[in-house]
């Protein structure tokens, strides 16, 4: 039974667990998958230890994925892209680190939510390691423009730099929250606000009409930033299927099979759906 784990802190929130089980039951592999809370400041010793301990791989959620891309010997080119890894695997010849965030997240996008990213606006609210995730896959789908906002500007800037050449179909820039722009097609929240329960870090006007406003947080965390879209007109989505497509992808790098999601993330969201209206 090979072992892996998501690690985080927090990580109790975690429905990793649920999902890798489903997927494993849907392929047939001989693995179990747990939640490991890692210290602050503890990841490098928290890993170590555990492929030490037999462990084939595990998962990053925050704060870890720039440490993870860290420790690793070698990197796939979108986790190098990233410069932050929610992936490892524990190989004999060094660890490798992967990022799937981003093709999760444009999985979802234009498979579960039916939306076409090829030529369409896009804002990227965020520069930390969720958007660094994300922003290399957005561009592979050939936006028209992607903006990338964030309070600091330079951060956002060094973000876009290194994505530079990979923008050769996309009108890539970086901005400030308050003059990203407007009326954009999608507007997805890659910032911390929801898992901190802050207020949305932009304005309304962001949003066109009928546009898609996706957070990558899911759950409770979401409902702010989901009310905020739905009452400008815009079609609010949690990250419950970037979730499910972005560990499909990293439960095909461990164990060399692809499960199909649409399943496991219809029976993910009716549970979490019963267990919220439960009393």
């Amino acid at each position: 039974m090979d072992h892996y784990v998501v690690a985080g802190n927090p990580v109790e929130h975690s429905q990793s667990p649920s999902i890798h089980a489903a997927f494993a039951q849907q392929t047939g592999q001989a693995m179990d998958y747990g939640r490991l809370l890692v210290p602050l400041g503890g990841f490098a010793d928290a890993v170590r230890a555990l492929a030490e301990g037999g462990a084939k791989g595990c998962n990053i959620t925050v704060p870890f994925k720039f440490d993870a891309f860290a420790l690793a010997a070698h990197r796939t080119e979108r986790a190098t892209l990233a410069q932050a890894a929610n992936v490892l695997r524990f190989d004999a010849n060094g660890w490798l680190a992967d990022n799937t965030d981003g093709a999760g997240l444009v999985a979802d996008i234009e498979r579960n939510a039916e939306v076409a990213l090829a030529g369409a606006r896009v804002l990227l609210i965020g520069a930390g390691g969720a958007a660094s995730g994300a922003l290399g896959p957005l561009l592979a789908a050939e936006p028209g423009e992607l903006v990338v906002a964030n309070r600091t500007l330079d951060k956002a800037r060094a973000l876009v730099d290194r994505h530079r050449e990979a923008a050769s179909a996309t009108l890539l820039r970086a901005a400030t929250l308050e003059g990203c722009g407007r009326d954009f097609d999608v507007v997805i929240n890659a910032s911390a606000s929801s898992l901190q329960g802050a207020s949305v870090p932009v304005s309304p006007v962001v949003l066109a009409p009928g546009a898609l406003a996706l957070d990558m947080m899911y759950g409770p965390a979401a409902r702010l930033f989901l009310d905020w879209a739905i009452e400008a007109g815009a079609r609010g989505r949690d990250g419950l299927g970037m979730l499910v497509e972005q560990a499909a992808a990293a439960f095909e790098l461990w164990r060399g099979v692809r499960p199909e999601t649409a399943p496991v993330l219809a029976a993910l969201r009716a549970r979490m759906q019963a267990a919220s209206a439960a009393p």
